[in-house]
């Protein structure tokens, strides 16, 4: 049976036998679902998705936690895998890309500038993840230093643990606008797209994955699955960018 749970909750329940346990950075959630769904109904195998910010999965990884596929959304992060020897060598390749975009209320619909989101801010909060440990938040604060805004707007940024998280403040109203990833928004009608962020103002977003050490056989089967046309056409349905092989 396909299960999406916390890193937290795994490490107290080991995953079982024959299961397929992925680590994936929380801003696949949803596309990864559906994947994990239609393999299951053609395999017979259970699959166990984890999400959480790309720094939080990478750790428990290394801690030995019970991962048999991470899928994150950083380089560094999965070099840092690769260097502790918690990964397969020869299994990582860089799978999708992404993009930042700027979000607000639905109730406002007129973009943004970016060189004006002091103003438009209105004294209001901004929502980014962790600018110091998850890749969206490392790639918003490098976009906002580019601008020259991280210094003026830094008493107003409300940092998060992922950013679905950053997301969700938006969302509800607790932050007036967020910086996430374009695939963010798609199934979150309560937020609109003010802006788009140029690529040239942070580092290429990439989702590298790869094998663990630990990885059971079939790993490799749904590592393998997710190159099929029905995988490849989720996640770009969802938005994000496919890497070629």
């Amino acid at each position: 049976m396909f299960r999406a749970l916390l890193t937290t909750f795994l490490f107290a329940h080991p995953a079982l036998a024959g299961d397929v346990t992925l680590f994936a950075a929380a801003s696949l959630g949803g596309p990864l679902d559906q994947i994990a769904e239609a393999w299951e109904r053609e395999t017979g195998h259970d699959v166990t998705l984890v999400y959480a910010g790309s720094s939080a999965l990478a750790r428990q990884v290394e801690s030995g936690a019970p991962a048999d596929i991470v899928l994150l959304a950083n380089a560094a992060w999965m070099d840092h895998l690769e260097a502790v020897g918690a990964v397969q060598p020869g299994t990582r390749r860089d799978l999708l890309t992404n993009r930042l975009v700027l979000i607000g209320s639905w109730h406002r619909t007129d973009p943004v500038a970016l060189a004006d989101l002091g103003a438009a801010l209105e004294g209001g909060r901004l929502a980014i993840a962790l600018s110091d440990a998850v890749p969206a938040g490392i790639y918003a604060r490098a976009a906002l230093e580019e601008l020259g805004l991280w210094g003026p707007l830094r008493p107003q940024i409300i940092e998060t643990d992922n950013v679905r998280a950053a997301q969700l403040l938006v969302a509800i109203g607790a932050a007036r606008m967020g910086i996430v990833y374009a695939t963010d928004p798609v199934d979150e009608r309560r937020v609109a797209v003010l802006a788009h962020v140029p690529e040239e103002l942070h580092p290429p977003i990439r989702y590298p994955i790869a094998l663990t050490v630990a990885a059971r056989p079939e790993a490799s089967a749904f590592l393998a699955y997710l190159d099929t046309p029905l995988a490849r056409a989720t996640l770009s349905g969802a938005g994000f960018g496919l890497v070629e092989r």
